[in-house]
C-alpha cells in the first residue's frame, strides 16, 4: 500500500532512519488471521459509523473478525480481551475510552505476543503496535481559530469538553485553550466537563447560556452533544442565520452525516471531520500487518498522512482530520472542506 514499511529487526527499523517509502512482503500471509477488535461503544452517531465501516474493511482485506463492544467501560474492555485470548485471535484492535486504565489489558495481550493496534485513542502508558488516530490537539485548535476568527477576538465561549479520563478528551481542552490563550485573550472560555455525556452537556449548556448573556459561540469536542445544543439555541431564540447579531456560532468535531447536513442548513457552523472510514481501514491494515511480522519507521504515508514517534516503541499514524464550513473558507490560517464535498466519509454514509 505503499507505507514506509520495514522487516522486522532490520537495522533501520532499529534507529528509524530508513525514511524512504517502501514495502515489505516478508512474514507470510496473514490475510485470513482471525482478528479481534473491540467497539468502545454505541451510543453515538460516529461510533455506530465506525461499526459499520469495519467489517467492510476486513472484507477488503480477507480478514476474519471476532467482535465485542465494551460499551465505555475499561472493565468490560478487560474482560473482552480476555476472551479474545481464550477464542485465539492473532491480533486485537480496540480504542480504550479511558486510556490510563488500560495498561495491564496490554501487557496481558503483549505477554501472549498479540499485537494491538489501538484506534482514536492512545495509551498513557504501556505500547501498542500502532496507533490510529487524528492529531486531537489540531482538532482543539481548528475549533479556536474558527470562533476566534468569527467573534473577532471578542466574547465569550462554553466548551463542551469529553472525558479528561481520555487522551482525546485533554488534547482537545489543552489545545482549544491553548490557542485562545495566545491568539484570542480577548475571549472568555467557560470549559465545562461534559463527560461525552449528552445530557451533562445539555444541563451545563443551558446555566452558561443563562448566566451569561453575552455567549457567541459553542465548541463541543464531539456530536454527543449536537441535539441537546440545538435544541437549546431553538428555545432560547439563539437559533437564527449567522448574519444576525443574535447567531451562537456552533463547531462541533466528528464530521457524521447529520453534521454536514447542519452545517449545510445553516444550524452549526463548522466541525471537524474525524475519519470513521480510515480508522476502520487503517486499524485493521496494521493489525494484519503486525500479524504478518511487518514492522513501520516514522515518516509520511501514501494516504495524506504522517506516522510520528509518540515515545520509544510507540508510533502513531496521524491521518487528516479537516475543518468542515459552509463556504470552505480559510480561518486563523487553516483551510476549510465545504460541507458538501464528496470527500468526506459523512457525505456517504446515513
Amino acid at each position: 500500500m505503499g507505507f514506509r514499511l520495514l522487516a522486522v529487526g532490520t537495522a533501520a527499523a532499529v534507529t528509524l532512519t530508513a525514511l524512504t517509502a517502501c514495502s515489505s512482503s516478508k512474514g507470510g500471509s496473514g490475510g485470513a488471521a482471525v482478528i479481534g477488535v473491540d467497539y468502545p461503544r454505541s451510543d453515538t452517531d460516529f461510533w455506530n459509523s465506525y461499526i459499520q465501516y469495519t467489517p467492510q474493511s476486513a472484507t477488503q482485506l480477507g480478514i476474519t473478525l471476532k467482535t465485542s463492544n465494551s460499551q465505555n467501560d475499561v472493565a468490560k474492555l478487560a474482560a473482552n480481551a480476555q476472551a479474545f485470548i481464550a477464542e485465539g485471535v492473532k491480533g486485537v484492535v480496540m480504542a480504550p475510552q479511558d486510556t490510563a486504565a488500560i495498561a495491564p489489558t496490554l501487557s496481558q495481550l503483549a505477554a501472549k505476543k498479540i499485537p494491538v493496534v489501538s484506534v482514536d485513542t492512545r495509551p498513557d502508558s504501556g505500547n501498542v503496535y500502532m496507533v490510529v488516530r487524528a492529531d486531537n490537539r489540531a482538532y482543539g485548535t481548528k475549533a479556536c481559530e474558527f470562533l476566534g476568527t468569527k467573534l473577532s477576538g471578542h466574547g465569550s465561549v462554553v466548551m463542551l469538553e469529553g472525558d479528561l479520563a481520555s487522551i482525546n478528551g485533554r488534547d482537545r481542552t489543552e489545545a482549544f485553550n491553548d490557542c485562545m490563550k495566545k491568539d484570542f485573550p480577548g475571549i472568555t472560555v467557560y470549559g465545562e466537563a461534559a463527560n461525552w455525556d449528552a445530557a451533562a452537556a445539555a444541563q451545563k449548556l443551558q446555566t452558561d447560556l443563562t448566566a451569561h448573556p453575552d455567549i457567541k459561540g459553542v465548541y463541543m469536542e464531539s456530536s454527543f452533544a449536537l441535539s441537546g445544543t440545538l435544541q437549546l439555541l431553538q428555545q432560547k431564540g439563539l437559533a437564527v442565520p449567522p448574519t444576525d447579531p443574535k447567531h451562537v456560532f456552533v463547531v462541533s468535531n466528528d464530521g457524521i452525516p447529520e453534521e454536514l447536513k447542519d452545517i449545510a442548513a445553516g444550524k452549526i457552523d463548522a466541525t471537524v471531520s474525524q475519519p470513521a472510514d480510515l480508522y476502520a481501514k487503517y486499524a485493521l491494515y496494521y493489525v494484519q500487518a503486525a500479524v504478518q511480522g511487518k514492522s513501520f519507521s516514522p515518516g509520511p504515508t501514501d494516504h495524506q498522512s504522517t506516522i510520528i514517534q509518540v515515545r520509544p516503541g510507540l508510533l502513531e499514524d496521524q491521518l487528516a482530520a479537516p475543518l468542515v464550513t459552509a463556504d470552505g473558507g480559510e480561518y486563523g490560517g487553516t483551510p476549510s472542506l465545504k460541507s458538501t464535498d464528496t470527500s468526506l466519509w459523512g457525505n456517504h454514509l446515513g
